[in-house]
């Protein structure tokens, strides 16, 4: 805090000097400096009606409103969780604003709008408000899910009617998007989700839902450039939308959920494929024991790992069994299913997240028109929901984002 830093800084301007020639001396003067510095934060701290100690207790957050043309503000308390809202840009039509991504500045938010077959910049205020300086830029055919490469250069969009994956420059200091050369790259039929898998070769892969695959590429940071990688895509399984990666290379594993996959011998719908990654060409292969399912629920549709990353949780829309969670081996990348598991609350099938500290399970819903919003467990995932739950957003919300 700031007054400590004063506090510092009068110690350091106060250099013991030998005016005292006695231990007494020392004594006298030590009190004298402690009450100065005590003094000095009473009066900091007695200033609170003219003058209060500002400490952020809030998280901005954004999310976009696909029926509406616009974004919304989002403030999280970190205290509660709580969600209250702030201003929404403009409403649009024909615009269907869906994926969006935070720059690494956080000075700037990009947005994709589905029908227009754009990307908008938004520069954020100090006070997380949003404006529009310039018109959107053109991107692919049906531009879904954004997301900005590990080293922060880089903004990559999904098209899912062109069938491929646009990728932008980030002029860091005004936000600008320039399309790299060769984009955009061609990523198999009807791409949704991507997800980068950091490390030292930087692996992107990219989930196509229609035909049950996971597509791969190698990324270039110096260029931009995306290469598919050996062998992609990957046959995952029918319905193939939300990943997760878990570990660091070389020990990395890629979990996708199957929303709609047959699980023999069983009523469950829906399934999670885990592959191993090879750190040096990106390659999958199939874990022993996947896919992995619950024993109850259906349509297993996004997913999101707990900080900690011990933790997968599974996200089905509607209240029946309708979060599943699984513990994960450290060694192995199995799945376990928690004690409890699947956990029957209100969730959603448009996105999941966790806030940055690490305590809160957001996921988004068409029903509610909003976020439905929990604690949990951090062992075994019980959810528990917080008071007010669900936050309305007014309309169904597409994707959400929360500035660290």
């Amino acid at each position: 805090m700031w007054f400590a830093s004063a506090a510092r800084a009068l110690l350091v301007q106060s250099p013991e000097r030998p005016t005292f020639p006695c231990r007494l001396g020392r004594y006298v003067r030590t009190a004298l400096l402690n009450a100065s510095v005590a003094g000095l934060l009473l009066l900091f701290l007695s200033c609170g009606s003219s003058n209060p100690i500002k400490v952020s207790t809030l998280h901005n957050a954004y999310v976009t409103l696909p029926t509406s043309g616009s974004v919304l503000l989002l403030h999280i308390s970190q205290a509660t969780g709580q969600i209250s809202l702030g201003p929404q840009t403009p409403p649009t039509v024909g615009v269907t604003p869906y994926g969006l991504a935070l720059a690494p500045s956080q000075k700037f938010l990009y947005v994709a709008n589905s029908f227009a077959n754009n990307i908008s910049t938004y520069n954020i205020a100090a006070d997380g408000s949003l404006s529009q300086p310039n018109a959107p830029i053109p991107g692919g055919s049906g531009p879904n899910t954004a997301i900005i490469d590990p080293s922060g250069q880089y903004l990559l969009v999904t098209n899912s009617f062109s069938n491929d994956i646009s990728v932008f420059s980030i002029d860091s200091s005004s936000g600008a998007l320039t399309e790299v050369s060769g984009s955009p790259f061609y990523a198999n039929y009807n791409p949704g989700e991507i997800i980068f898998a950091p490390g030292p070769t930087n692996f992107v892969y990219i989930t196509n839902a229609t035909i049950g695959m996971v597509s791969a590429f190698s990324f270039d940071t110096s260029s931009g450039t995306l290469t598919p990688v050996p062998g992609s895509p990957f046959l995952s399984g029918a319905g193939a939308t939300g990943m997760a990666v878990y570990g660091n290379a070389p020990s990395q594993f890629l979990y996708v959920s199957n929303s709609t996959a047959v699980n023999p011998n069983s009523d469950t719908i829906g399934n999670i494929s885990a592959f191993g990654i090879n750190s040096s060409t990106g390659a999958l292969s199939v874990l022993s024991g996947s896919p992995f399912t619950s024993i109850l629920g259906s349509g297993p549709s996004e997913l999101v790992l707990t900080p900690s990353g011990n933790l997968l949780f599974a996200i089905t829309a509607g209240s029946s069994y309708s979060v599943w969670a699984f513990n994960i081996s450290s060694t192995t990348g199995q799945l376990t299913a928690s004690s409890n598991s699947p956990y029957s609350v209100a969730a959603g099938n448009l996105f999941a997240l966790i806030d940055p500290r690490g305590n809160y399970l957001y996921i988004g819903s068409q029903t509610a028109k909003g976020i439905t919003a929990y604690t949990y467990d951090a062992n075994v995932g019980t959810p528990n929901a917080l008071l007010n739950s669900p936050f309305s957003t007014g309309v169904a919300p597409g994707r959400m984002v929360v500035v660290e």
